[in-house]
């Protein structure tokens, strides 16, 4: 038993370090929306002490915060901060219509009413929360209230998501082949603040 953990263990210091092999590059400049769609007058995202701070307006009102540029194999790293029961995520990749994607939720799933943090929302069957895409060690490693790391990689089928430097999913879909931008959520409907800053994004070549 004593030998698998150590394998296991092994195994996730090779994916971390393999991970962490790619060349990041800053996707926020901590003062304005540069790189990002729709930055002029957006209502929803503003930026306050260096943070990216997204809210929704009085009449709950979701938006969509997306970057200019489009990514295929990539990995999204940022740090996150919220109070409540929000409702978050990003997005990467697009289906063969545009349609659907592959979401790492942040906050607490509409459809579960409980926190899904670092788990994948994915169009299987009906849009869901599929099993091997689940986040299992969030309460052991979510601090509350606080900044936590997340990393978000998507490399051919595979989605893969580390928290505060644990892996904690790998999940295998290839419904969403399309190259499309990445995304940040505001869910209409739920009064709701979430934080993002150090936001760096890197292409797997």
């Amino acid at each position: 038993m004593k030998s698998l953990r150590l394998l296991a263990a092994f195994a996730a210091l090779i994916v971390s370090a393999s991970a962490a092999d790619i060349k990041m590059e800053s996707a926020f400049n901590g003062k304005d929306l540069t790189g990002w769609q729709n930055a002029q007058n957006n209502e929803f995202w503003k930026v306050v002490d260096g943070v990216l701070v997204g809210e929704n307006n009085a009449a709950k009102k979701g938006n969509m915060l997306y970057t200019e540029k489009a990514y295929a194999d990539a990995v999204i790293e940022c740090e996150v901060r919220f109070s409540g029961n929000i409702d978050s995520g990003i997005m990467m990749r697009k289906d063969a219509k545009g349609k659907k994607d592959i979401q790492m939720q942040i906050g607490v799933s509409r459809s579960l009413k409980k926190d899904m943090t670092c788990s994948i929302y994915a169009p299987v069957g009906k849009i869901g929360y599929p099993e091997s895409g689940q986040c299992k060690k969030l309460e052991q490693l979510w601090k509350k209230d606080a900044w936590n790391k997340v990393r978000y990689q998507a490399k051919g089928d595979t989605y893969t998501v580390w928290l505060n430097g644990e892996q904690v999913v790998e999940y295998v879909d290839a419904s969403c082949p399309a190259a499309y931008a990445i995304g940040l959520q505001i869910h209409p409907g739920v009064e709701m603040k979430v934080e993002y800053r150090n936001i760096t994004i890197g292409e797997i070549k």
